[in-house]
């Protein structure tokens, strides 16, 4: 089974300062958005839709985590 990324479900929580954060900040909805193209991406390899390296696979991995970094950075203002 594969696993949702989306930030909603990462952080439940904070739903609501998500919402905030994309209405209200440019930066914030610009990474948010890249972070998602990049889930997308990785969830068409994982379902087999898109063919590609493991090493391809395991880039898109890091930058989806290296984008959760800094979001989770700008919602819980750290």
């Amino acid at each position: 089974m594969i696993e949702k990324h989306d930030l909603h479900h990462e952080f439940p929580e904070y739903y609501d300062r998500i919402h905030e954060l994309k209405t209200n900040d440019s930066h914030f909805a610009r990474l948010f958005d890249e972070y998602h193209d990049i889930n997308r991406e990785i969830l068409r390899i994982e379902e087999g839709v898109k063919n590609t390296t493991d090493e391809y696979l395991e880039e898109l991995k890091k930058k989806r985590l290296l984008h959760k970094d800094k979001l989770y950075g700008m919602i819980t203002n750290n």
